[in-house]
């Protein structure tokens, strides 16, 4: 569909000191490239503006599941999940065939964990929790086996950003939108380097989302994460999650280990207690990983929200927009979140109900 004839009458006059677009996205994580992705196959021209380097954040910081039926995620989140699961291999191909690099599938089941000293009653019988994860601590809780895929989110980040450029979108790195202001003839938006004129402004900041839209329902959730280097007489074939932490192979002896939740504003710093509980744990759950190598330590700023679901939809000013508080979801809700987003734009009756995730739900809280 060829968004001019949606967006030329208003589009802004052509001033030599302001940029034009069709679309201003702020924030080039997985959220705002993809969505970025999606706009410029449906005809926008698309700029997409990043405060520091694209991919760099939350995304670069995922242990990367599409943990679509986890029973740890909120019930109104199922419909956006099973669309975004549905999209995810043309996503992946597309992103594969744009930017020449490989986003391979690095697992493709879960061994999913329990409460403690609760039982699921599909529950997989001990011979068989044996075959799958040698080793594997079953004491006060069950597992079941769930057909969920993961992938490394660093293969993303690499291919994503050049994906988005060889669509035609462009990309401006080093880049805070300081101002944003919205009319029904488009939007104005204000960086400390220039100005842009766009028809639509969206908001995909991630963590830093509730700033730009005054929205302080949506603020940090920081996670402290690991990677270990398993000896090579150890095999993890697939992803071992419990309610308390996950154990994620990368197919060349790596486990990420994770994760905390922490409320502590935009500090990302490292605890060394912090970690070493997360090793003790995961240990604990497969004694293994005492024998692995530390091989890297980082943390993460997941966007949260008050209710813990995401925030979709229209937000502010006419025009503007938004798309975060994904918290532990980004890369599994992504594509979907970016097809929604096109639809929503479009004036395009949706794939799925958004009321769940309208921005304006936090002001009618607030006021009951």
């Amino acid at each position: 569909m060829d968004a001019d004839k949606h967006f030329l009458s208003i589009r802004p006059p052509y001033n030599k000191s302001v940029s034009t677009a069709d679309v201003v996205i702020a924030g080039a994580g997985i959220i705002g490239l993809s969505t970025a992705l999606e706009l410029a196959a449906r005809g926008f021209r698309v700029t997409v503006l990043e405060r520091t380097c694209a991919m760099t954040e939350a995304s670069w910081a995922a242990a990367g599941m599409l943990a679509a039926h986890d029973p740890e995620n909120l019930s109104e989140l199922r419909p956006l999940s099973e669309l975004s699961i549905s999209l995810y291999p043309d996503y992946l191909n597309t992103v594969e065939c744009l930017s020449g690099l490989q986003v391979p599938l690095r697992t493709s089941h879960t061994l999913l964990g329990s409460e403690q000293n609760h039982a699921f009653s599909n529950a997989l019988p001990s011979p068989e929790i044996a075959r799958q994860v040698p080793d594997l601590n079953t004491a006060s809780r069950s597992f079941q086996m769930l057909n969920e895929h993961s992938f490394d989110p660093r293969d993303l980040c690499a291919a994503l950003p050049k994906a988005a450029a060889a669509a035609g979108v462009s990309l401006i790195e080093q880049c805070p939108v300081t101002t944003v202001r919205g009319s029904v003839r488009g939007v104005e938006i204000t960086t400390p380097q220039a100005a842009w004129s766009a028809a639509h402004f969206i908001n995909c900041c991630g963590a830093w989302a509730g700033a730009i839209s005054n929205l302080p329902s949506i603020e940090p959730r920081k996670g402290q994460m690991a990677t270990v280097k398993l000896p090579s007489h150890h095999r993890l074939e697939c992803v071992i999650r419990t309610p308390e932490l996950y154990l994620v192979p990368r197919g060349d002896g790596r486990v990420v280990i994770g994760a905390t939740v922490e409320r502590a504003g935009f500090d990302k710093s490292i605890q060394e207690t912090t970690i070493k509980m997360l090793l003790d744990e995961a240990a604990a759950l497969w004694p293994p990983v005492r024998e692995a190598q530390v091989v890297e330590t980082w943390a993460g700023l997941r966007p949260g929200s008050a209710d813990g679901l995401p925030v979709i939809g229209a937000c502010g000013d006419e025009n503007c927009w938004i798309a975060s508080g994904h918290f532990r979801n980004g890369i599994l809700l992504a594509p979907a979140t970016a097809r929604v987003m096109s639809e929503l734009l479009l004036g395009e009756h949706s794939s799925i109900d958004l009321a769940a995730f309208r921005c304006d739900r936090f002001a009618a809280t607030s006021v009951s």
